[in-house]
């Protein structure tokens, strides 16, 4: 089996991709490092199921693959803030090359999407049948309405092709090869501890949060592909 990971030497495509290759998939790992790091896959550089390719995901695609997982996309404010066209190219430029890489190469494709396309919700928890309240136009919107584009995207690829796909919002992930300064509140208290500066908590605490280890949202992910 040959598995395409886009944004695969970022914090979660690394992790998913040790796990395909441990489960004995030939894996393509493909990045162009606007966020993702050499030093997430650098162990993965000797194993024969395993090949990077350096490419733009809004760039399109000729590969074979059987599985494409499409992660690639910058999940922090503090990046797509700082590259929010970009962002939002990615989300979307990126599902349709992905989308019709699998059209033509008979793939199933998972899309990593995210609960900000929730928005600041009202309602809680947040089922899958909620719709959201999200900001169009706001500084987060890049990433929030790109990931609500990719998702359409997805599901008129499903009416219009009869395409096998697959979508998960994932919350909030924590684990190994987190970036320490990527402004989300696991890495900000761990950060902070270590250096013994003041817990930064925001409003007055009564905020809550959906966590999930790295390891455990790797493992659903391939099993909503199988």
């Amino acid at each position: 089996m040959k598995a395409l990971v886009t944004g695969g030497a970022g914090f979660i495509g690394s992790h998913l991709c040790d796990l395909l290759l441990a489960s004995g998939h030939e894996v393509i790992c493909l990045d162009n490092f606007s966020t993702g790091s050499d030093e997430n896959i650098r162990h993965l550089s000797n194993n024969a199921r395993f090949s990077l390719l350096r490419h733009d995901v809004t760039v399109p695609l000729q590969a074979e693959a059987d599985e494409i997982f499409n992660l690639a996309c910058p999940a922090s404010p503090v990046h797509y803030q700082r590259i929010p066209i970009e962002t939002t190219k990615a989300c979307v430029y990126g599902a349709i090359n992905m989308l019709d890489l699998a059209c033509a190469s008979g793939a199933r494709i998972l899309q990593a999407s995210t609960s900000e396309v929730y928005g600041d919700p009202q309602v809680h928890p947040q089922t899958e049948a909620y719709w959201g309240h999200v900001n169009p136009i706001g500084t987060r919107s890049c990433y929030d309405e790109g990931k609500r584009c990719a998702e359409a995207l997805f599901f008129d690829y499903r009416r219009r092709s009869q395409l096998p796909i697959k979508v998960v919002r994932i919350f909030n992930t924590y684990g190994p090869r987190m970036h320490p300064s990527d402004g989300r509140v696991v890495s900000n208290f761990i950060v902070q501890a270590l250096r013994n500066d003041p817990i930064t908590i925001y409003g007055d605490g009564s905020h809550t949060r959906s966590f999930c280890y790295v390891d455990d949202l790797v493992d659903g992910m391939a099993r909503m592909m199988a």
